[in-house]
């Protein structure tokens, strides 16, 4: 969607979706509404009515406020129960698998969900209590209102059952690796390729330039500070077009940004002044942390820090962190096959407006495969999987860089075998799996080279 300040809709919603009070709000909402329209119907409900519809409460008022008062009281010390238990995973999880999974766990619609149903059933029961009459002048029991109340507690049992089920199987590491994995090919599918204008790979090279290195640049520097969450692309672009500039970007989203860092270059700089400045600084989303709104680099780093964490002294798991090493193959394999974007950027009229930094194939790969190489290089399970990973992307990279990228890792981690692995049957079998890697990549003729 090229609509300049979409992207900043979506990392306010990626904020409010990792929330913990956003859905239960619009329940707690949603549960209001219902009432007024329970309560409505109350008023001009007949006796007549009541007794053919046998599931409709027919009680008096005292028994409908003690009724509501049970429920109440119930859902309030369940959604009380529900807070700890959820304080308890997120303390579990972040000792175990690290704190970049805490947003994750939070982001889950399924707790969200099951706190929001106690809340709003709770909240159900007050309004009804309010409205019951009992005395001797005037006696009213709004018997939907109440019958619907019974219901929610009813569905509200249901759904603690699933909450118990539903944390105990998420906080499990497979089941957190393949929620993360599955982060991973939407971040791809989303990202790759990323427009900026359009891409014209025929046009002379000579125009492909270096950011920062025009002498007349001026320099836009970061009003404030924090990670890049998202840039907003098509508004800055649209600074650049209808200003005449050409733009050089010096961050990308998962940049840490300080007050007063210069985050651009741009050229003519006799053109700077404080609306552009500010502009082109606006185009940069900052946040306390980093999201995988246009970070698909952060995913590969959520999944390698379960995977660094597994290979502890202290935990000594090598069975997780293969189970990361497959999950993080299939993310280089979705990209091996996806158009990398050109950092250069042009408008329709053709004028190159800007120089970006987007992510690549070999970044990707250090980020998926260094810390894991480092942190399990005493683990022959570990470096074999890594090798045998990188022999099944052999058959599915495109580009020669990328396969020297693979090349490359494939030798650090044989000799990270060689040095680290004491035993001489597994130095072998290492080596043989390096050898596999090696034929699979060599293997690969014809490989498009890069563009610019």
């Amino acid at each position: 969607m090229n609509v300049p300040g979409f992207v900043k809709i979506r990392a306010m919603w990626d904020t409010l979706r990792t929330s913990y009070w956003f859905v239960p709000t619009l329940m707690a909402v949603a549960s209001a509404m219902i009432w007024v329209g329970c309560y409505t119907i109350d008023l001009g409900l007949a006796d007549s009515v009541l007794h053919r519809l046998g599931w409709i409460y027919t009680g008096g008022p005292d028994g409908a406020r003690e009724m509501l008062a049970v429920v109440a009281g119930s859902m309030i010390t369940i959604a009380g129960v529900t807070f700890s238990i959820t304080i308890v995973a997120l303390t579990l999880a972040s000792q175990q698998f690290g704190p970049f999974l805490l947003r994750n766990f939070m982001r889950d619609t399924g707790n969200q969900i099951v706190l929001g149903t106690f809340i709003s059933t709770f909240l159900f029961c007050l309004l009804t209590l309010r409205v019951i009459r009992g005395t001797e002048q005037e006696k009213f029991v709004p018997h939907l209102s109440v019958s619907v109340a019974v219901l929610l507690a009813m569905f509200s049992l249901g759904v603690l059952i699933y909450f118990i089920h539903h944390v105990s199987a998420f906080i499990q590491a497979s089941n957190i690796i393949s929620v993360v994995g599955r982060d991973l090919n939407e971040a791809i599918n989303r990202l790759f390729p990323d427009r900026l204008g359009s891409e014209q790979p025929d046009r002379d090279s000579s125009r492909c330039r270096k950011p920062g290195r025009e002498i007349n640049a001026a320099k836009v520097r970061s009003p404030g500070y924090g990670y890049i969450k998202a840039l907003d692309n098509e508004a800055l672009l649209k600074v650049a077009t209808d200003n005449d500039l050409v733009v050089a970007l010096l961050k990308r989203p998962g940049d840490f940004v300080g007050e007063g860092d210069v985050i651009a270059n741009f050229w003519p700089g006799t053109s700077s002044n404080d609306e552009i400045d500010a502009a082109i600084a606006e185009s940069l989303i900052l946040g306390s942390q980093r999201t995988a709104t246009q970070d698909v680099e952060f995913v590969f780093s959520q999944i390698v820090e379960i995977a660094v964490r597994s290979l502890s002294p202290g935990i000594n798991d090598p069975f997780t962190a293969i189970i990361c090493i497959d999950h993080l193959g299939q993310g280089l394999r979705r990209m091996a096959g996806r158009a990398i974007p050109s950092p250069f950027r042009f408008a329709d009229d053709g004028a190159l407006r800007v120089v970006a930094r987007p992510a690549t194939f070999s970044e990707l790969a250090d980020a998926a495969f260094n810390q894991i190489r480092h942190y399990g290089r005493a683990s022959e399970e570990v470096l074999n999987r890594l090798l045998n990973t990188i022999t099944e992307l052999a058959y599915h990279i495109t580009r020669e860089e990328d396969r020297q990228a693979l090349l490359r890792h494939a030798a650090l981690i044989a000799q990270a075998g060689r040095s680290g692995v004491p035993e001489k049957d597994a130095r072998w079998s290492i080596h043989q799996a390096y050898g596999r890697a090696r034929t699979a990549l060599m293997e690969r003729p014809g490989l498009s080279q890069a563009d610019c």
